[in-house]
């Protein structure tokens, strides 16, 4: 089983945190408010600690379940403290109608985390392409992206102990084509399908 810690006290470090538990991992949350990071720990239980805002996490996979504008601000916050670290950024960088991408250039909050993250640090996209509902009700694929073949392979397999399918999709400037699906995933939820209740996934065919 993996050690993560979630950097966010929000519905979606909610979420892993609670699948994580359950898969038998080692789970410890950061906030910014201590007493959100302590009730939140609580709540998931199976041992889930706390650790102090900006310190080494206890976790060698360090969840960043922050809205998209945070992100790298954080991890340059904690600096030399994610050394060595696999560091999972979820985010989806929406524009304000959410048919687009905040950024205009082909680059990805991932790829932009990998600039100013520590010596030793591996950056993985994940879970951007889910909604939270889903992964709290249902089992879908989890699209991952990164440059580290290794790192990949570990937040596989914590992505397996959640009881859900990793699907590489290849280097970490594959993430701002996952950020696009986010993108997609809003539309089809505003009209195609109308709701929030899916998510995309891979169906293999064979003979």
């Amino acid at each position: 089983m993996s050690s993560i810690t979630l950097i966010g006290t929000g519905n979606m470090a909610r979420a892993i945190g609670t699948l994580a538990v359950a898969g038998g991992n080692t789970v410890e949350v950061m906030g910014r408010d201590q007493s959100k990071a302590d009730d939140l720990a609580k709540a998931l239980g199976g041992g889930a600690t706390t650790g102090k805002w900006g310190a080494v996490p206890a976790g060698d996979i360090v969840i960043t379940a922050l809205l998209y504008d945070g992100v790298v601000p954080v991890v340059a916050e904690y600096g030399d403290a994610l050394a060595g670290k696999v560091i999972v950024d979820i985010s989806n960088p929406f524009n304000a109608t959410f048919d687009g991408l905040a950024h205009s250039e082909e680059t990805s909050i991932a790829q932009e985390v990998a600039k100013v993250a520590p010596a030793g640090a591996s950056v993985v996209k994940a879970f951007n392409t889910i909604f939270r509902n889903v992964l709290e009700k249902g089992r879908p694929n989890v699209f991952i992206a990164g440059d580290d073949s290794q790192a990949k392979a570990g937040v596989a397999a914590f992505i397996e102990s959640l009881g859900l399918r990793p699907l590489d999709v290849g280097g970490l400037k594959m993430a701002h084509w996952l950020e696009g699906v986010g993108v997609v995933t809003v539309g089809l939820a505003a009209n195609g399908v109308g709701h929030w209740d899916f998510a995309l996934g891979v169906n293999e065919f064979t003979g």
